[in-house]
């Protein structure tokens, strides 16, 4: 199949770079979620859970994340790394210079013998 250049522009807004890392991230075992925020973050991530930066046509992306329990946070976070930088260079073309993972909790599951504390 020959490949023919077209003249033209093809622009990918920010908003796709995000959903393509934050779906990556969500399927990388061992992410329960993507943190959600509404207000700024003392990290100065600007509110957002995924935040994605082009310069120069080269990709930064921070994220917050959500772990699950026996699991190495640091092989966890490599594998979100991993997974992010290669769905945005397979999808969009563009190359990734850093994926920025915080994880900002471990979530366990609650004993289903445990009855939850009364509230008084």
């Amino acid at each position: 199949m020959e490949t023919q250049t077209i003249p033209g522009v093809v622009t990918v807004e920010p908003e796709v770079l995000e959903t393509i890392a934050r779906f990556s991230a969500l399927h990388v075992p061992g992410v329960v979620r993507i943190v959600e925020k509404d207000v700024d973050r003392f990290l100065g991530l600007t509110g957002k859970s995924v935040l994605v930066q082009v310069n120069e046509g080269r990709v930064t992306v921070d994220l917050s994340i959500i772990a699950g329990p026996d699991i190495s946070l640091l092989r966890l976070g490599r594998a979100v790394q991993y997974e992010v930088t290669r769905a945005i260079e397979n999808m969009i073309g563009m190359p990734v210079d850093a994926v920025h993972v915080h994880i900002e909790d471990v979530v366990y599951p609650q004993p289903e013998n445990h009855p939850e504390p009364s509230k008084a």
